[in-house]
């Protein structure tokens, strides 16, 4: 049966750039959030770029990449069944078919399913919270995406630094208050800290996530951008950088 028949009344069709961009997401269950939006426009992506998209959901940060940058040729790997049809179908929609790939597949098992050192750059959402931290979704594709109950932070560093070349960059984004978790993985991994912006939620407040890129193999050095808000104010409307995010 084709992936689009597939899909269910219970998938909405959502829109960014204008309705230049399509993504198909489940109604109930994982849907994309304003991080995977911020992530994909962190990225600096060079021509020709070989990118690995790790726990890649729906693809709604391959797609915008895909969209932004006309050259890259990306390779998105999923586990869950329902959000790799989901994924398929994007692929499909958007026109990107000769330029992303679906790899089905868990980042656990990276080296059986990747090449070693065959991408360039790497970027991941992976989930924020410990297992049994917090409160979990009682829907199982949102509880996967979300808390560590079967793949962890470590596992994705290390399926990144498993499919990087020597110089390859990985780009995340990652609770702030896990921040010297984070950067114990890398290190373990050989990914070196090298750009981190801090994302509040409007001006004064603490920083609640990081966006983070790391070079495998790297020097000693962070650079640390000016911080990213999202809202002007308490309450308010999207702050001029996030909204450009949009357009």
């Amino acid at each position: 049966m084709p992936v689009a028949a597939q899909l269910t009344p219970a998938v909405s069709h959502d829109t960014l750039f204008a309705g230049t961009l399509r993504c198909a997401q489940s109604r109930q269950g994982y849907r994309f959030s304003i991080d995977a939006v911020l992530l994909a426009h962190f990225v600096c992506p060079h021509r020709d770029d070989r990118v690995l998209d790790l726990g890649a959901g729906c693809g709604v940060i391959s797609l915008i990449l895909a969209h932004r940058y006309p050259s890259l040729v990306i390779t998105c790997l999923e586990v869950q069944d329902s959000l790799a049809a989901l994924l398929a179908q994007n692929i499909v929609d958007n026109g990107f078919a000769d330029r992303l790939r679906l790899c089905r597949g868990d980042v656990r098992e990276a080296p059986s399913l990747l090449r070693a050192g065959a991408f360039d750059l790497a970027v991941c959402n992976p989930p924020y919270y410990r297992a049994g931290s917090g409160r979990q979704n009682g829907n199982e594709e949102q509880a996967l995406a979300r808390h560590e109950l079967h793949t962890g932070l470590d596992h994705f560093v290390g399926a990144a630094a498993h499919a990087l070349r020597l110089k390859g960059r990985l780009s995340l984004i990652y609770p702030a208050a896990r921040t010297a978790a984070l950067f114990a993985a890398l290190r373990q991994g050989r990914l070196e800290p090298k750009r981190m912006q801090v994302v509040s939620s409007y001006p004064g407040a603490e920083g609640t996530l990081v966006l983070l890129e790391a070079i495998k193999g790297g020097g000693e050095g962070l650079t640390v951008l000016p911080p990213l808000v999202i809202h002007d104010r308490p309450g308010g409307e999207y702050s001029p950088a996030v909204a450009a995010c949009y357009r």
